[in-house]
């Protein structure tokens, strides 16, 4: 679930990812610690949850977003991206999870895709780019506690890459996604961080 160059997401992604954890204001991310072996520290796709983790995602709300100004290249400068509004909408019994982005000017930013395998007791999470209408591959995983794991692979302007989306639930009324990336399999960058606020359905959800 990378961003594009502008890279995320404008959407929904909603999608709320800097290094192992962001700083205590949530806004000085930092990559993690350099280990040795196949994967970046912590990767893992077996990560499980249960359908009710992303039942506080449902409704409207407002976001404050950073992204690196360069992804893998070793940039520590960040810059404030669009604050999109979100609005997110349950499907088949809970099973899968509509979010969808619209930048301040009302124009659609993207789309995210949530969809949970009663088998595998696993949540999926897909971006869909709004310039093609095609979803990125999917990083698994669930929530233990408030904080949500998820993983997966995919290609950043032709280079091959670990992707990990960290969510973390704050309280009822505000959440946090974080995306990074990992080049040599060894270390993470994180490139994005997305601050939620719950705001009002009847205004956010409603599209003329």
């Amino acid at each position: 679930m990378k961003v594009p160059t502008y890279t995320i997401q404008s959407v929904w992604c909603m999608a709320l990812t800097f290094a192992a954890s962001s700083g205590a204001d949530g806004m000085q991310p930092g990559p993690s610690a350099s280990v040795g072996g196949e994967s970046p520290a912590a990767f893992s796709t077996t990560h499980t949850g249960d359908i009710h983790d992303f039942e506080y995602l449902i409704g409207a709300w407002t976001t404050q977003q950073k992204r690196l100004k360069a992804r893998g290249v070793g940039s520590s400068d960040w810059i404030e991206a669009p604050a999109n509004q979100h609005c997110a909408v349950s499907y088949l019994g809970g099973l899968d999870i509509v979010e969808d982005s619209w930048s301040p000017a009302k124009t659609p930013s993207g789309l995210f895709l949530y969809t949970f395998n009663p088998g595998k007791q696993q949540w999926a999470i897909r971006w869909v780019n709004p310039k093609t209408g095609e979803p990125e591959p999917p990083s698994v995983g669930g929530f233990a506690g408030m904080r949500g794991e998820f993983y997966g692979e995919d290609v950043d302007n032709g280079r091959p890459i670990k992707v990990r989306i960290i969510w973390t639930k704050l309280d009822r009324d505000h959440a946090r996604w974080e995306q990074a990336f990992s080049y040599d399999n060894r270390t993470w960058e994180t490139n994005w961080i997305t601050d939620f606020t719950r705001g009002d359905p009847a205004v956010i959800c409603h599209r003329s």
